[in-house]
């Protein structure tokens, strides 16, 4: 995994000083992608022995919250192995993770996470704390390292939220090794996530940051941003074919994107695209 920018961790460090920052500049996000050594132990004989992993997840701020989108490839070495895989996943009724790496460690870390924050509800008679939550997915992460090492296991999840206290969306990322980090506006994960890196700084330099955006055209920047990926990563979907996951997460909690929505907004992005080059390069 490459961490390509770095933000304050809750480990005590932060990665400002190591980048040339000042201490108390804004967080920026971090961008992640799948990588490290394949499982040269296991069988590779069959499409079934490959370990299956998804990409890519993009969360932004708008000015009511977070909305998270991400693509439904989900690949096994070179194969597409499936294209409408879940990657935009419910805790509870106010957060959101959204996953990218091995789908199968995702969806374990899924069910243990909901389990938990249940417990933890009903056996103390309150909701988890925001912190708690957080230091959960950490703990998750952490112990996750040796799969992670071996290529087989490695997951790199975007937390959203909405923050009560502060009336405000927030969005937050792992390291491999269970550290946490905040993101001022924006984020992805995923291989398809290191391609659009400078895109979205583009659009905030260029039509204003997220958080000022309303709900549809902070999400047709996010579906842009995903379909641009789809274009330069191979590992990630495209919108052409299977309409790509988007949701919401507000004061009022988490909602789906209504489908005729992300279709016409879908269709608005891929019409604009140039025609496609013919055989002789023009």
């Amino acid at each position: 995994m490459h961490l390509l920018s770095g933000a304050e961790s809750n480990h005590g460090g932060s990665f400002g000083n190591l980048l040339g920052r000042s201490p108390d500049a804004a967080p920026q996000p971090i961008f992640a992608m799948q990588s490290g050594p394949r499982n040269t132990t296991a069988p590779t004989n069959g499409l079934a022995d490959e370990p299956i992993h998804g990409t890519t997840v993009i969360a932004v701020k708008y000015k009511d919250g977070v909305i998270n989108v991400g693509d439904r490839r989900a690949t096994g070495g070179m194969a597409i192995m499936y294209d409408k895989a879940e990657k935009v996943l419910p805790l509870d009724d106010f957060t959101l993770m959204a996953i990218s790496g091995s789908f199968s460690k995702a969806m374990e870390i899924t069910r243990y996470l909901r389990h938990a924050f249940r417990y933890y509800e009903r056996s103390q008679l309150q909701p988890m704390s925001l912190d708690g939550k957080l230091s959960e997915l950490g703990k998750v992460i952490s112990g996750n390292q040796m799969a992670a090492m071996q290529g087989i296991g490695l997951v790199i999840p975007i937390l959203s939220t909405f923050d009560k206290e502060s009336s405000e969306g927030r969005i937050f990322f792992y390291d491999g090794g269970g550290a946490r980090f905040e993101t001022a506006e924006f984020g992805a994960a995923g291989s398809g996530s290191t391609q659009i890196r400078g895109v979205f700084e583009y659009i905030q330099r260029s039509k204003g940051p997220f958080r000022d955006m309303d709900r549809d055209t902070a999400l047709k920047e996010a579906l842009l941003l995903l379909e641009i990926a789809a274009d330069l990563d191979a590992a990630t979907g495209g919108a052409g074919k299977v309409l790509p996951l988007a949701k919401t997460i507000t004061r009022e909690g988490i909602a789906d994107v209504e489908e005729e929505t992300l279709r016409t907004i879908v269709r608005d992005i891929i019409k604009t695209e140039p025609l496609l080059i013919g055989p002789q390069g023009y």
